[in-house]
């Protein structure tokens, strides 16, 4: 596919090589003959990339041959295995001294070297190594730090001998010659894998991969196994045939075959290069990343990576982009360069996957890179589009179209919620104490345009999609007015146009839109309820609106459309009542009755300017429009205004007063001379002019459960103008014209009589008597004076009672006005402890105490005072 590595030949070499390894800038040979060879790598500016020279040659190394070498360059060792024992060397020493030989180790076949670097916690790095020796069917493990080396206490038996070996994190996996093993280094449990063929025999191969993760061989492919409770196989990398080696590169894996590598990567799975004329090649060590050795028996080759901006240019053409990211982040630029690169990267990937109608997979990529929502709008053309115009060649249609939006919808959505988790500015109570107070205004703004955006486009891709989303978005919305009422509209979404114009505070605009389609026989907004709903929830502050827009919904339906005024909602009970009463006395008069009622007696209003106007318009009813109504109506009206103003206190009478006529409504206008304190008018309009002494009796019953000084003598009143009906001057003036009733001009004193006899205990004697006639006879006062004189010699007695006990009380002594009180007599000790007993006594002020007996011996020693 492109160009990963390039090979370079380093040398032919004059002895035979059995094992390779490599650090820094260092190649090490051991070779069947026991020889080691130290190589120098440099680079070179010719056609060769590389070119090396012999630094270090030491023929008596071993007399047998180097099995394995491996190096721990931070404590400049190198670790062998040779003649089937383990032995450390100092690799900067001449001739490669030993310095420990592992006795224990004899019979060895090979060892696995883990090398990592620690800090400690005083902030020194060291190096820590795990290291592992395969002695025939055992595992020997040993710790080493600092050069020093610590065998662990048990050995781990196996079930064959080890081909190769891997340390893992918490595992050390092991190939044998018929399968592979993971072995819990914590518990020793092994775990079987899988075989290493299922048809023929094969070297097993084990790769590390990461901390976690093994590429193992398989017959012509190697599998990806992880660490994990169960093991988990991730992928499979196929290959031509059963390389001899495998070696990770990242992000290349590289396997060895028959005279060539192949080039490959894991995720995705990708041929990369081909390596060939690599004669007889078996051996193959990774030195660092991007240098790797490769070695036959008697040749040497490196392959080197290809510099990573020429990988990328081709990668970016062949539109391989996540592997052209990998690389980038494993380049040796500056972290801003990488960063800013990767970015270019991703967004190109991004748009490519746009074009290739992964939608989905697009806007991921966008948000990772935070993208400017507005960049990726501009990817639609479609939400643009203007009515009845036909689609560009590069729009999306029919189900394209709507994957794409949904990935839309997705991504402004995301990008929606975060721009609001980021959006929380620090409060500065003091701008000289947040220096960027400016710019913060500044990006808040921005912000809101950014939302107003997403809004807007979150609207248009719903009503494309799914238009059950529509009144959701729009009630926590911050669309362009202006543009998402034009989309609106041309969708036909009335509906949710007028949540968007309430959201907006467009009032006017919204209940004009519902007056228009209030009458449209096939509108989703036919009737009066919307309107009325709409208006009861604007409030105070909208007051003039509310009369707007109710006058054509009071004038069609005048009973629902009061509602707007008495509906139990807060925002309806907090609207100004005295002006809806003003609007309503001009615009709609028939509806102020019912208002008026609602507001006292529902929500029992005490305001005298609605009670006064109530008993106007009862009284306008029953005399400016009494041709306008029915007799049963007349009935109805005239029992709810006596009884309004018998019950209510809150109305003025004076004021109520002045506009009643003279010559009707007599029993209403008694009523109201009665809250005026004006018993003999109401009584004589009762008795002369209606006729209902029985009325006149209640009136007085009624008024002398409320006892005050003007009322005292209603009944006396009462009996005067029933007995005197001639001589009574109060139905003068405006009323002395108003026609009495027949039995009006007729003393009545046997009615008289029988009030005195029911209700003498509320007339005074001394007045009754004095409106009394002398030709009553004494016999029809008996009842009357005998219950008089009984109730002054009961008050008498009691005021006698009162006056005795208060001059007593006058009279005591000062000190002997308090309570009784409690006292501890003294007492000598040999009385005390005879009666083993405090005395306790009670004493009347300064008086003498005395001791009752069973009191005092109920008291325990030291009673209380």
């Amino acid at each position: 596919m492109h160009e990963a590595y390039e090979v370079s030949h380093l040398l032919n070499a004059t002895v035979q090589i059995e094992t390779i390894a490599a650090y820094e800038s260092n190649l090490l040979l051991g070779t069947r003959q026991g020889h080691i060879l130290v190589y120098t790598l440099s680079a070179n500016n010719g056609n060769q990339k590389y070119e090396v020279q012999l630094s270090r040659f030491c023929k008596n190394f071993s007399k047998k041959p180097v099995q394995q070498i491996e190096v721990i360059p931070e404590d400049s060792l190198l670790i062998c295995l040779t003649d089937n024992i383990l032995t450390m060397h100092d690799i900067n020493g001449v001739n490669f001294p030993l310095i420990k030989t592992f006795p224990e180790t004899k019979g060895a076949t090979l060892f696995a070297l883990d090398n990592k670097s620690a800090t400690s916690m005083t902030g020194e790095s060291n190096s820590v190594i795990r290291l592992c020796v395969a002695v025939r069917r055992k595992l020997q493990l040993y710790y080493g730090k600092n050069g020093d080396f610590k065998k662990h206490l048990f050995d781990f038996t196996v079930p064959d001998i080890p081909k190769v070996m891997a340390w893992g994190q918490q595992y050390l996996c092991i190939g044998f010659k018929g399968e592979y093993t993971l072995y819990d280094l914590s518990s020793g449990n092994p775990e079987d894998l899988f075989p290493a063929s299922s048809f023929r025999s094969l070297e097993p191969t084990i790769t590390k991969y990461s901390e976690v993760c093994f590429v193992l061989g398989r017959d012509s492919s190697s599998v990806l196994v992880e660490e994990a409770k169960p093991v988990k196989i991730k992928t499979i990398v196929k290959w031509p045939e059963a390389p001899l080696a495998v070696v990770w590169d990242e992000p290349y894996i590289l396997g060895l075959l028959q005279d060539q590598i192949i080039v490959q990567t894991v995720e995705p799975n990708l041929f990369i290069q081909t390596l060939p004329d690599l004669n007889k090649a078996r051996l193959m060590y990774r030195c660092k990343r991007g240098l790797i050795f490769i070695a036959s028996v008697g040749q040497v080759w490196c392959l080197s990576s290809v510099d990573v901006t020429k990988q990328r240019q081709q990668l970016l053409k062949d539109k391989h982009f996540q592997l052209a990211i990998e690389l980038t982040s494993l380049s040796d630029a500056t972290p801003e360069e990488k960063q800013q690169k990767i970015n270019s990267i991703q967004m190109l990937h991004a748009l490519d996957l746009f074009d290739h109608k992964d939608y989905s997979g697009s806007m991921k990529e966008f948000i990772k890179l935070n993208t400017d929502p507005a960049e990726v709008i501009k990817l639609f053309p479609e939400l643009e589009a203007k009515p009845n115009t036909e689609p560009g060649k590069n729009k999306l249609q029919d189900k394209d179209l709507e994957n794409a939006l949904n990935a839309l919808i997705g991504y402004l959505t995301e990008v929606r919620l975060k721009i609001f988790i980021d959006d929380e500015k620090p409060n500065c109570s003091d701008k000289s104490e947040c220096s960027s107070y400016n710019q913060d205004d500044m990006r808040q703004k921005n912000v809101m345009q950014q939302v107003e955006l997403i809004d807007t486009t979150l609207l248009k891709c719903y009503l494309q999609t799914n238009d059950a989303f529509v009144a959701s978005l729009l009630r926590l919305n911050h669309c362009k007015l202006d543009e998402a009422e034009r989309t609106l509209l041309h969708h036909g979404k009335h509906s949710e146009l007028i949540i968007l114009y309430q959201n907006k505070q467009q009032h006017t605009k919204a209940l004009q839109l519902l007056k228009e389609q209030a009458k449209q026989p096939d509108s989703i907004l036919k009737g009066y309820h919307l309107t009325k709903n709409y208006l009861q929830h604007l409030g105070p502050e909208n007051i003039n609106l509310i009369f707007q827009f109710s006058d054509w919904l009071l004038k069609e339906h005048p009973e629902e459309g009061l509602k707007i005024f008495t509906e139990d909602i807060a925002e309806v009970e907090s609207l100004p009542r005295p002006r809806i009463l003003d609007f309503l006395l001009r615009e709609h008069e028939s509806l102020v009755i019912p208002y008026l009622e609602h507001v006292i007696h529902s929500w029992n209003d005490t305001n005298p300017i609605f009670h006064n106007a109530l008993i106007r318009m009862y009284r306008e009813k029953l005399t400016d429009n009494r041709a306008n109504i029915t007799e049963e109506e007349i009935v109805h009206i005239k029992a709810k205004l006596i009884a309004f103003l018998e019950e209510s206190s809150y109305y003025t009478p004076e004021t109520v007063l002045l506009h009643f006529p003279n010559d009707s409504l007599m029993e209403e206008r008694a009523i109201i001379l009665g809250k005026l304190g004006r018993h003999e008018q109401a009584l004589a309009i009762y008795v002369q002019i209606l006729g209902d002494v029985e009325r006149a009796i209640r009136y007085c019953e009624a008024t002398t459960q409320k006892p005050t000084d003007k009322n005292q003598d209603v009944y006396v009143i009462l009996m005067r103008i029933l007995m005197n009906p001639e001589q009574t001057s109060a139905l003068s003036g405006p009323l002395a014209n108003v026609p009495r009733h027949p039995r009006a001009s007729v003393p009545d004193l046997e009615t008289a009589l029988r009030i005195l006899e029911k209700h003498s205990d509320k007339i005074s004697p001394m007045k009754a008597l004095s409106v009394l006639p002398d030709s009553v006879p004494l016999v029809r006062l008996k009842h009357f004076l005998q219950s008089a004189l009984d109730s002054q010699l009961s008050l008498k007695r009691k005021t006698q009672m009162l006056k005795g006990l208060l001059y007593a009380e006058h009279m005591q002594p000062d000190d002997t006005r308090g309570c009784r009180r409690r006292v501890t007599c003294p007492m000598s000790d040999s009385l005390r402890d005879r009666l083993g007993i405090g005395v306790t006594g009670y004493r009347h002020g300064s008086g003498p105490s005395y001791l009752p007996g069973a009191e005092a011996a109920a008291w325990s020693r030291g009673a209380m005072v």
